[in-house]
């Protein structure tokens, strides 16, 4: 588990690429793109601004990912090293 107090939110995936939430900040990053996601796949009438808004939204998304996963993100294979 993090330490609350390094001002990260996630940590990097031990096979691959990416991040798991690890603090509460995390998990709700995480869970209000998903609903924002979802919101935006169901309300928007128009397919074009749709998958406009979706695309915006993930890269917000990863951006504030990366820079609170601490190391960053990297391929791993299996080593927290």
């Amino acid at each position: 588990m993090a330490d609350s107090d390094d001002g990260y939110w996630f940590a990097p995936k031990a096979f691959g690429i990416g991040a798991t939430p690890v603090t509460w900040q995390g998990w709700a990053l995480t869970l209000g793109f998903v609903a924002l996601a979802v919101l935006d796949m169901t309300r928007m009438p128009n397919r074009v601004a749709r998958i406009g808004v979706l695309v915006a939204l993930l890269l917000l998304f990863a951006l504030v990912a990366i820079r609170k996963t601490r190391g960053g993100w990297s391929w791993h294979w299996g080593g927290r090293g």
